[in-house]
């Protein structure tokens, strides 16, 4: 999409038509746009059916022709099927002829029910551009209300609230929310990986099939698709009509793409839901049997947090109690919930000329979320774990805090090992106590290392993994039914070990919370690295008898949200051994994730750019490490490492009492050079361009305004053609002039660094000055690198 500046975008509009359809019955469109960020949607209601995708795209002039749409959309009747062809909704059932996988479960005393909901009620809240649809199947008790809205950045998202209106116990299994496609969208890209591996694309055609990515571990897991994508044949960064969907959780989801002989491809996406975690009271209960009702209200009642207003990810609300939350996940903690209702995550729909304006559309929402993130540049981190691992006391790290400030770092990161018996990855776990052993009472204690720290004008930050807990600890000796497990005398298959501790149980989620509240008090910390590094299997609550992967992950986001709450200022990162929590209902509550445990350059350029493509720059943690890199004992430059860790949130993760003068001189001017550019990270456009070299990678930030950007061209391997070919730079004005030049920080190249034997012509401090769109056609040749370099250069507005 070509723009002559990053235009702000403009409040959405919804607007309502009706009129009959051809053969007699009434018809609803409602047609939500926003001129910029150039977005239109459109749902067509025929009859008190449940609402149907008619438009998904580019705005349109004349949306009152829409009303035409079931003319020219619904399908003919057709040998060997139903009387009514496929048509699906954005909730198909087999009562509307569906007869692909099935998109709603729903069972009273353990038989299916087949629901065909009616709709009662259409509202439409035009200044917030949110619809809600009430409908319900009167006959079997089953009352369901769909919410819809275009966000701000031009994202559509929906969720729905399954009612109990009957009588007798409802068990919800499953609630899949889709969106149909134009038959053009025909390619499907994914993401897979694992540890230290994450986010790789795949993409394959899509036939007449089901495609789907399930998480089944309690977490989004490596092999999670952030985002899948259909979109025509060819579709890349830059260009070609996309459509990408997004599940709001954290816990287990399911996304999908499916067509079938009958209909056109639709995306879904919801929640999976495990046998008896949901089930609705009917009209004669009063209270959520299996303890639901305890986990919610305790969730609150630790530590009895006030709501101050800010906007620490505190803003989850009842989908059922008016309009839904600006949030990506159901329910609300401190407040009384509608305990015969069932609401799912959000389910994020977005449309794109690329992926790059798709991924603007959701930092875009992720940055409204987090306006504090903006307020404050991001601070330089270093984390202690792979300069010293579980090696705690308290000379060595202030020896190396020192280096740190010495080096331009702005928040210094405890790791694991600090708390317990905690001397290695075997015990410990769940044990919140500060090691008197490691960390003695006194002038060398834990609180006298943080003091030690804010007095060198730094943030100090603490490692917790606050789910899980090892069966060797005092915690769990003392409390082995706070362990999730599938019967009374069987634990799970250990991982790490160490097993799930049980936050659904009030009493457990009470010691979790009330530790770390205290230990943030008591010692001043700035910022929790919250990490998970075990997968969430067999997970049944012993205090409720059932599945607890839906409770533990509201538990979660509570403590998040309470633990902001109490602590003005105090900020959490996500972690889960690396990238293995990565989703908008994490996101709404944490205030930076970490991308990966793996942070050799070369595996992380792939890694980042997958990322990137939810999560904005500011909340991604890229570090500085070692070389060879501790996860792949891979050789690389500093000057790598350095560029690879440049767009993100910017942090350290290297033992710096053993570096030279000279590489810590250098780790310096990189930093400075970081702290002059980050406020543009934190607001700007995140650009990757279509390579047809898989050797290179060009990425890049244009700022707010589009006066200036920053890319980095990386060599990952030796190209076909030598030097490199040219490269073209997105996101530019194409009716401006730029500057182009090298940043001070890399101008003078090395032998290590570069295999040219004759200098650039505009690798100076002058640079080179040309034509926006020149730049973005035929580009600039970069100057020669050898493999597994990098180098980064900037474009000023002239």
């Amino acid at each position: 999409m070509t723009t002559k500046t990053h235009a702000a975008t403009a409040a959405p509009t919804m607007r309502s038509f009706t009129d009959t359809s051809p053969d007699g019955r009434p018809l609803q469109v409602i047609y939500a746009e926003s001129r910029q960020p150039g977005v239109a949607f459109a749902v067509v209601i025929l009859d008190h059916e449940l609402p149907r995708i008619a438009h998904w795209g580019r705005p349109l002039e004349y949306p009152e022709t829409l009303l035409n749409a079931v003319a020219a959309l619904k399908p003919q009747r057709v040998s060997g099927a139903l009387d009514e062809t496929p048509w699906p909704g954005v909730l198909p059932t087999q009562a509307e002829g569906w007869t692909g996988a099935t998109r709603f479960v729903a069972r009273r005393a353990g038989v299916e029910l087949f629901c065909k909901f009616v709709v009662g009620d259409v509202r439409i809240d035009a200044e917030n551009a949110a619809l809600t649809v009430e409908a319900e199947d009167s006959e079997q008790g089953v009352a369901l209300t769909w919410i819809c809205e275009l966000t701000a950045s031009g994202l559509v998202r929906q969720r729905a609230v399954v009612r109990n209106t009957g009588d007798g116990e409802l068990a919800v299994d499953k609630v899949e929310l889709g969106f149909a496609l134009p038959s053009s969208a025909t390619e499907v890209l994914t993401t897979t990986g694992h540890h230290l591996r994450e986010r790789h694309p795949q993409r394959q055609m899509l036939g007449q099939e089901r495609i789907e990515r399930v998480s089944m571990v309690g977490r989004p897991d490596f092999d999670a698709s952030l985002l899948l994508t259909v979109g025509v044949p060819g579709f890349g960064l830059e260009r070609g009509e996309a459509y990408a969907i997004h599940t709001a959780w954290s816990g287990n989801s399911v996304l999908a793409v499916e067509r079938n002989a009958y209909t056109q491809a639709q995306i879904s996406g919801g929640e999976v839901l495990l046998g008896g975690e949901i089930v609705l009271n009917g009209r004669s209960k009063g209270d959520l049997r299996g303890g639901m009702a305890d986990v919610i209200r305790s969730a609150s009642s630790a530590g009895s947090a006030d709501d101050d207003g800010s906007n620490n990810g505190a803003s989850h609300g009842t989908a059922s109690a008016g309009r839904p939350s600006q949030g990506g996940a159901p329910n609300a903690f401190g407040e009384e919930p509608d305990l015969d209702s069932y609401a799912t995550p959000w389910i994020y729909g977005a449309y794109g000329d690329g992926l790059n304006e798709i991924a603007q559309r959701f930092h875009a929402l992720v940055r409204a979320q987090h306006p504090e993130l903006a307020a404050k540049p991001r601070p330089v981190i270093l984390n202690t774990w792979e300069a010293v691992y579980f090696e705690h006391d308290f000379d060595t790290l202030k020896a190396l805090a020192d280096k740190a400030k010495a080096s331009g770092v702005e928040r210094f990161v405890v790791d694991d090992g600090w708390f317990g018996a905690r001397r290695d990855d075997t015990k410990a776990l769940g044990d919140w106590r500060i090691s008197p052993q490691v960390w003695p009472q006194g002038e060398k204690s834990l609180k006298a290392l943080a003091d030690y720290v804010h007095g060198l004008g730094m943030e100090f930050g603490l490692w917790f993994e606050p789910e899980m807990i090892s069966p060797d600890s005092d915690t769990a000796r003392a409390h082995p039914d706070w362990i999730l497990k599938p019967t009374v005398d069987r634990l799970p298959m250990q991982g790490r070990s160490q097993q799930v501790i049980d936050l659904t149980n009030p009493a457990a989620r009470g010691y979790v919370f009330g530790s770390m509240d205290a230990l943030v008090g008591e010692l001043g910390i700035d910022y929790i690295k919250w990490d998970h590094n075990r997968l969430v299997t067999e997970a049944v609550s012993p205090h409720s008898g059932r599945p607890a992967v839906h409770a533990q992950t509201l538990a979660v986001y509570g403590i998040f949200r309470d633990l902001r709450r109490r602590h003005a200022g105090l900020e959490i990162e996500s972690c889960s051994s690396g990238g293995g929590r990565i989703d908008l209902g994490i996101l709404e509550f944490a205030s930076r994730v970490w991308v990966s445990d793996c942070v050799d350059p070369v595996e992380r350029a792939t890694i980042q750019r997958y990322t990137s493509l939810l999560v904005p720059p500011e909340m991604m943690g890229e570090h500085v490490g070692a070389s060879p890199a501790h996860s792949t004992l891979r050789a690389t430059s500093q000057e790598l490492r350095m560029a690879m860790a440049f767009f993100g949130h910017m942090g350290i993760e290297w033992n710096l009492l053993k570096q030279s003068p000279e590489s810590l001189a250098a780790l310096r001017s990189w930093v400075e050079a970081f702290k002059a550019h980050r406020a543009d990270f934190a607001s700007g456009l995140v650009v990757h361009n279509d390579s047809p070299d898989p050797a290179v990678q060009l990425d890049g930030v244009v700022s707010a305004d589009g006066s200036r950007a920053v890319y980095r061209f990386t060599q990952r391997t030796t190209s076909a053609t030598y030097p490199a070919a040219p490269v073209h730079l997105p996101g530019l004005d194409v009716d401006a002039v730029y500057r182009v030049r090298p940043l001070a920080v890399n101008r003078e190249l090395g032998s290590d660094v570069t295999n040219a034997q004759s200098p650039s012509g505009w690798w100076n401090a002058d640079g080179v000055t040309l034509d926006g769109r020149a730049l973005r056609t035929y580009g600039l040749r970069v100057p020669s690198l050898h493999p597994a370099q990098a180098v980064l250069f900037e474009t000023i507005r002239e």
